[in-house]
């Protein structure tokens, strides 16, 4: 699945409006092991891959939530164990056994800079869920510790309230990339 350009995307977001959908950030829900949903920005995301096994090449002597490099289209994407960096069950020790992997490309620009100083990551999570419309009014600024833990807050630029009550936390791809440069 890949998502396009902002032109396209703000195409839909004007056929919404007219069709009465409901307006606000658009985000994309992905499911980290063991029991956690949390969503990242679609305008940081450039596509969502699926990607065998074998073609990620570890590299050695990196963070263990470095899975290692893939090549995306001609380019080194290095592979970002999500729930691993943040803090919970690393791929390789979840008991699924799965033959390729889930990941979220992410840039750190909104991409209409043609690329020169963007950077992109390729973070694998569990499960892709939905694309979720949240209000800007029902996005929440402090991260509670039922959402994150307080080494895992700096992550998070937020949280919402989804469903029956149930806390959804929000990536905040700027905090990752900071933490990827360290």
């Amino acid at each position: 699945m890949a998502l396009n350009s902002l032109a396209e995307s703000n195409f839909l977001a004007q056929a919404e409006e007219a069709n009465g959908v409901p307006q606000g950030e658009r985000y994309l829900s992905c499911h980290l092991v063991p029991s956690m949903t949390v969503l990242l920005p679609i305008a940081h995301l450039t596509e969502v891959l699926t990607i065998p096994i074998q073609q990620v090449t570890p590299i050695p002597m990196m963070n263990p939530w470095v899975m290692g490099v893939h090549n995306w289209r001609g380019e080194v994407l290095w592979m970002i164990d999500l729930g691993h960096l943040l803090g919970l069950t690393p791929w390789y020790q979840q008991s699924n056994n799965v033959s390729s992997h889930n990941a979220l490309v992410i840039r750190n620009h909104d991409g209409s800079g043609g690329g020169e100083g963007e950077l992109k990551l390729g973070l694998v999570v569990s499960q892709v869920q939905d694309i979720e419309v949240v209000a800007t009014e029902a996005m929440r600024a402090s991260t509670p510790s039922s959402v994150a833990s307080p080494e895992l807050a700096p992550y998070f630029k937020g949280y919402t309230i989804v469903g029956q009550g149930d806390l959804q936390g929000c990536l905040d791809p700027e905090a990752i990339f900071s933490m990827i440069a360290k």
